[in-house]
């Protein structure tokens, strides 16, 4: 297994650590950030199902972030813990959407993640129908960072080195 502190910033073999695995597996909402066709950012709050080689967002036909993203593929993604010390995983690449007809099966996977099987089963048949028509959104991260202010902080450097700057 590779540590948190064998790798730089940037580097995709960050997906391998621990503390990684853990926020892909967890029941935080990852933050997509992406930008709109009028040039300003926006980001949304959404489940997610990591599948081992991408994080997959789900959506339904019609919803505007689908022309956005198709239009501008590269995003951001910040998946974190409020507790302290906050835990972070950032992720950076082009998303690829495809459109679904039925329920997106990492929709149905997220949802039974997040909310349990018999919530998830219950939610699912009630919009699963001929016409549904959902968006897969895929990330294959090219550019992963990792803060877990303990071993990793923001910019680098240690916690002692964080206070140093502070003071200058």
């Amino acid at each position: 297994m590779t540590t948190v502190t064998d790798l730089p910033q940037g580097d995709p073999r960050l997906l391998d650590t621990d503390l990684a695995r853990e926020l892909l597996t967890s029941t935080e909402l990852a933050r997509l950030a992406y930008v709109a066709p009028d040039g300003t950012p926006r980001v949304m709050p959404m489940m997610f199902h990591w599948t081992g080689e991408e994080v997959v967002f789900s959506t339904f036909g019609g919803a505007r972030k689908i022309a956005h993203l198709r239009a501008r593929p590269p995003v951001a993604v910040t998946i974190d813990t409020a507790a302290a010390p906050p835990r972070v995983l950032l992720l950076r690449g082009p998303v690829t959407v495809t459109d679904v007809r039925g329920v997106v099966a990492e929709y149905a996977a997220a949802h039974e993640r997040y909310h349990g099987p018999e919530q998830a089963a219950a939610t699912l048949a009630e919009i699963n129908h001929p016409d549904l028509l959902m968006a897969r959104i895929g990330l294959r991260p090219t550019w992963v960072g990792l803060l877990d202010f303990v071993t990793r902080f923001p910019g680098g450097g240690t916690a002692e080195d964080i206070v140093r700057r502070a003071r200058q």
